[in-house]
């Protein structure tokens, strides 16, 4: 009897953390629009990171988050604050506010819902944008034409989190098998 009440719990614990999670964006790639721009097709690029991002940062364990791959890299956790940092200078764009250094002390947690909240922020303005040139990245008084944010942050951002699956997989916690990027959707 016992046992059946801890798979029970177990299993109401598992079900409430898949409906959390399901609040946080980028569980699934939202729908596309009908409209090809290119507001829609940054848009999509962002999302498409923060579906990486969301499924690369799920359900991290401590050693996960400790991993390096050797003394000279970043652990998973340092990836993951690289990666809010990215996300800043992206959302910053689109909201045409120059770039700070800002020390900040975040929990993994806390930096992973920044960095879905930050993502999904700038995807939503450039996909209801009709000139997506108007979002330059800012650094003092310069400023860097949209272009760069493509192959810069953005970009940046997709291949560190394909190091985030790599490491985890190293450390015995690979992604939900479940998820499909190609789709971005997940199989229930």
């Amino acid at each position: 009897m016992k046992r059946l009440i801890v798979i029970i719990v177990l299993v109401m614990v598992s079900t409430l953390t898949a409906q959390e999670n399901k609040v946080l964006p980028y569980y699934e790639v939202p729908d596309y629009p009908e409209e090809f721009t290119a507001g829609t097709m940054a848009a999509r690029m962002v999302d498409a990171l923060g579906f990486r991002f969301y499924w690369a940062t799920d359900s991290l364990t401590k050693t996960d988050l400790a991993y390096k791959a050797n003394e000279d890299g970043r652990s998973t956790e340092e990836t993951i604050k690289h990666i809010y940092d990215l996300s800043k200078i992206i959302v910053n764009s689109t909201l045409k506010k120059a770039n700070t250094r800002v020390n900040e002390s975040l929990s993994y947690e806390d930096m992973r819902i920044n960095t879905l909240n930050n993502l999904k922020t700038a995807a939503d303005i450039l996909r209801n944008s009709n000139d997506i040139s108007e979002y330059k990245i800012i650094f003092g008084e310069r400023e860097i034409p949209f272009w760069n944010q493509v192959n810069g942050p953005i970009a940046d951002a997709i291949w560190h989190c394909g190091q985030i699956v790599i490491y985890r997989r190293t450390s015995g916690n690979p992604i939900n098998p479940k998820v499909n990027h190609f789709s971005g959707k997940v199989s229930e």
